[in-house]
């Protein structure tokens, strides 16, 4: 493997492949580093039905598909942390948990963001069997189903919203007995005759065997099981910003702080996908991230 590229990726999810595929088909030799699985957080998702001209696919069988197609274009992909970014004059040295150490004139910021978890029991065994974190994902699958959201800020309530529509009955489960979010959604919510607040309460556990069943919540003391379909949970997002903090600027949330554009402060430094402020994180939206950051990065190369 050769060390110096034109334009090292750290990401290999949607947003980070998308840029590595279009700044190969522009002719800038690429690598892509990521340090869990390539493909990213979508192949956790049992079915995929939101992805234009695939009515149905399995999130696994999208990522490898994205992967191969990466590949065949010669993008080179090193699966490894990297541990360290520094700006030189001319480009940037990144240095990986392995003890590898790359070069590019250009570099991309695509490491996405994780989802909180609850932190308990059975939650990653039920990852695509019940328990999952995005409604506009995956909340066709519970069509006239029941099921809950955990959370209290704008994001749970937005998913019960969007829930209601399409589920026989949602509970919304919060630790407070007052919600975080936005008074206007709080207020919606409440007229929705399927709907039923479940304040003041804790997830203590999930139940279900291969699948999920219920859960189990402490009120106060007390505890309840609530059978269940379905558990979305919406505590909120960790970017993966931290190796590049000194690099751009975050926003309040820790995400970087840069607009459709992808630029960052630092010449030839662009960022793409879940990482970045914005409103929709979706996997179209990270696509279009990686377009255009792989764009804007061929611009600054050419320059």
């Amino acid at each position: 493997m050769n060390n110096r590229y034109d334009v090292i990726v750290i990401g290999g999810g949607p947003a980070g492949l998308t840029a590595a595929l279009y700044a190969r088909r522009a002719g800038k030799s690429v690598l892509v580093v990521e340090k869990n699985a390539f493909g990213g957080q979508i192949a956790w998702s049992p079915k995929v039905e939101n992805y234009p001209a695939l009515p149905s696919v399995s999130g696994l069988e999208l990522s490898d598909k994205l992967t191969e197609q990466v590949l065949s274009h010669g993008a080179e992909l090193e699966l490894d942390e990297a541990v360290s970014i520094k700006k030189e004059a001319d480009g940037f040295l990144v240095e990986t948990a392995f003890g590898g150490t790359f070069f590019s004139r250009a570099l991309i910021a695509a490491a996405g963001a994780a989802p909180k978890k609850l932190g308990i029991e059975k939650e990653e065994q039920f990852i695509g069997a019940g328990v999952s974190f995005c409604a506009v994902c995956d909340g066709e699958f519970y069509r006239n189903k029941t099921v809950a959201v955990n959370g209290g800020g704008n994001t749970a309530l937005q998913e019960a919203l969007y829930l209601s529509d399409l589920c026989q009955k949602v509970y919304l489960i919060h630790r407070r007995t007052e919600f975080r979010g936005d008074y206007a959604l709080v207020e919606a919510l409440k007229k929705r005759e399927n709907v039923a607040f479940v304040l003041g309460a804790t997830i203590q556990g999930l139940l279900g065997e291969n699948k999920l069943t219920g859960v189990r919540v402490n009120a106060g003391g007390d505890e309840t099981d609530i059978a269940l379909d379905g558990l979305f949970v919406a505590i909120g997002h960790t970017p993966e910003t931290r190796l590049f903090a000194q690099l751009m600027a975050l926003d309040e949330g820790g995400y970087a702080d840069a607009d459709e554009s992808c630029l960052t402060q630092t010449a030839g430094l662009f960022v793409a996908g879940d990482c970045r402020r914005k409103t929709l994180r979706q996997l179209t939206t990270a696509m279009a991230d990686g377009a255009s950051a792989a764009i804007a990065a061929c611009h600054y190369l050419d320059a």
